[in-house]
């Protein structure tokens, strides 16, 4: 059988061929390459055989279709595998299979990304795939009554992953029935046996004690795979299906077959010809397997956004204003969700629960699942708002960084940070989380100081493109802006600015405070400082530092609740050094050691951040 292309309904005896194909493939692409996962793409040819003959439902050449089902690939590096599937399907050609896999400058990577159009995240850190899917199914489930369904592939190595975990625990909290695991249970790892082989008890009970229900089958049984698939996709389920598949890596050619030889490498040119005679010889079949329903997406147009105001002067936190912002732009916004993690009475996003709890979702104390879910939703359009205490995001850190390859939005918020929360202590207080986004590819950071600027800045991010970070202040202080002022992403404010300024202040959140009083305190002593908030810390606003810096004859004070790695002084001299400042005379204040409990002003004091260490700061630069 070879160059037909053939339509739903298909028999297995087509679906055989189709599996004989997809390892051939996998074996030839990754031969070609020189690099590659043949033999962990060959024991899972049978599930994306019956999958995409009789069961995924997808219009192929309307990958964005409303209706399409959703197939994420956990197992990314069994990539030659679902670039054999999308040539079994008819949206790549061989020769880009066999010339382009692995290549520089070729959209086949090494594992997928959605540089792809049929591929929804990027995969290939194990452990991700199914809780992005999870984010996917949430939004059918509970924000589109829609029918599509969200089909991962998992390896069984990653199912000793946490994340897993979390995604099954909130798939079988949220009844998501539309969301089908299959794993690919193969026994071996990449240096040998699994922790748990092929013990199937072993993983069903697992399974089934976070909510799902396993599935058990032989994964080289086509008729019980096909037979497994279509009880995962009843509609009288009521939890989440998983189907473990019992698997053999390497399938197919016994020469390599259940060897621990031979993950992550391409058969040499000898072996890749017995293997393709063994299975059988090459294939070119096109299938087309069930089409899409026809959906109507829900109607997401905004309205304009009434942002809050406040009285300046009034003591407000700006997680509280954070809340405030939030709902503000859900009512105006039907694509605005929110999700925590079981912290919103201290991050205030409780208050979008309270008023639009239909696009609240709870994660509970599993970071790394909001962080996915919030990928997932972004996929389907939604501007997804994840917050916690900031220094409990260091656990999604990898989520965050795989967000950029995966081309997602997100929009993070992290309350409680530094030292300023006071008597809680060390565990929560972060002091890593802006060098953390800073970091990550296209972000933007930023730091609001008070409550006005804090609903700007909310509604800013939803209109951001990449990962956006807004760290929130657990303290209340005053209002300093009123309703009119703007704040741009990039920008600045200067609170204070005269022609005799001698030294600049910079801070951002309780910083910036400690900085206005540094300054009062120095002017009673004579010496006029320019402060300058910077709420926008990645970007920078580079020009105003520049001629602030310029002004007061490159004398700069920067004053941050952080660890000096990372953050608002690494910011700054990056920026002042990049524009070609010379003769700078910078002081830098920032957490050095460990802090302990205490009040938040004998904490600031401790860690040489608060006004009077700022204005000491300032005393010995006028001093040059």
């Amino acid at each position: 059988m070879s160059d037909a292309v053939i339509q739903d309904p298909i028999g297995l005896d087509v679906t055989e061929e189709v599996a004989a194909q997809l390892r051939v493939d996998s074996v030839r692409s990754s031969a070609s390459a020189g690099s590659g996962h043949p033999s962990s793409s060959m024991s899972a040819a049978d599930l994306l055989a019956v999958l995409v003959t009789r069961h995924l439902r997808y219009d192929w050449d309307e990958p964005a279709a409303t209706g399409n089902d959703h197939l994420i690939f956990s197992k990314g590096h069994a990539s030659p595998l679902l670039y054999s599937v999308y040539k079994a399907v008819g949206v790549i050609f061989d020769e880009e299979l066999m010339t382009g896999y692995r290549r520089f400058g070729h959209r086949l990577q090494g594992h997928p990304t959605p540089v792809l159009p049929w591929v929804d995240v990027a995969t290939g850190s194990l452990g991700q795939g199914l809780p992005d899917g999870v984010g996917v199914a949430l939004a059918a489930k509970r924000l589109e009554n829609a029918p599509y369904r969200v089909w991962v592939l998992c390896g069984d190595s990653e199912l000793t992953e946490g994340s897993i975990w979390e995604a099954l625990d909130k798939a079988s909290t949220y009844g998501l029935t539309n969301l089908i695991t299959m794993v690919d249970v193969n026994r071996l790892g990449q240096r040998g046996a699994t922790e748990l082989g092929w013990d199937m008890d072993a993983y069903a009970a697992r399974v089934e004690a976070f909510g799902a229900r396993a599935i058990v089958v032989d994964g080289h049984d086509l008729a019980a795979i096909d037979e497994a698939m279509t009880a995962a996709t009843a509609t009288d389920l009521d939890r989440p299906v998983v189907i473990l598949a019992r698997t053999v890596k390497g399938k197919g050619f016994t020469t390599i077959e259940d060897s621990p030889e031979w993950h992550g490498k391409p058969l040499p040119a000898d072996l890749a010809e017995q293997a393709i005679a063994e299975l059988g010889g090459e294939r070119h079949l096109q299938v087309r397997g069930p089409q899409a329903p026809n959906v109507t997406g829900p109607d997401l147009a905004p309205s304009a956004v009434q942002l809050p105001t406040y009285d300046q002067g009034a003591k407000v936190a700006t997680r509280k204003a954070y809340g405030d912002g939030l709902v503000a732009l859900g009512r105006a916004d039907p694509r605005v969700v929110a999700l925590d993690a079981e912290v919103s009475n201290s991050t205030h996003a409780d208050q979008f629960a309270h008023e639009l709890p239909d696009r609240f979702f709870e994660m509970y104390i599993a970071e790394q699942q909001m962080v996915a879910a919030a990928t997932g939703l972004s996929v389907r359009g939604y501007t997804a708002f994840a917050s916690t205490f900031a220094a409990f995001l260091t656990r999604a850190h990898d989520f965050v960084r795989m967000a950029p390859i995966s081309g997602a939005d997100l929009r993070l918020v992290g309350s409680h940070a530094g030292v300023e929360i006071g008597a809680d202590g060390p565990s929560q207080m972060a002091l890593e989380d802006l060098a953390m986004i800073a970091a990550t590819h296209g972000s933007t950071v930023l730091y609001p100081s008070d409550a006005t600027s804090t609903v700007a800045l909310v509604q800013a991010m939803a209109d951001t493109p990449g990962v956006v970070y807004m760290r929130t202040t657990r303290g209340a202080y005053p209002v300093l802006y009123g309703p009119d002022e703007t704040f741009p992403v990039g920008g600045s404010k200067m609170l204070r600015s005269t022609d005799d300024d001698t030294v600049t202040l910079v801070g951002a959140g309780v910083t910036l405070h400690e900085a206005l009083r540094a300054a009062d305190t120095l002017a009673d002593e004579g010496i006029n400082a320019r402060v300058i908030d910077t709420y926008s810390i990645k970007p920078i606003d580079t020009a105003t530092l520049v001629a602030a810096v310029n002004a007061t004859g490159g004398r700069i004070v920067v004053a941050e609740d952080h660890h000096r790695e990372g953050g608002l002084g690494a910011a700054t001299t990056t920026a002042l050094v990049g524009a070609g400042i010379t003769g700078l005379h910078l002081e830098h204040l920032a957490v050095d050691g460990i802090p302990g409990s205490g009040t938040s002003t004998e904490l600031l004091a401790w860690a040489g951040i608060d006004a009077d260490h700022i204005a000491t700061a300032a005393r010995r630069l006028n001093q040059h």
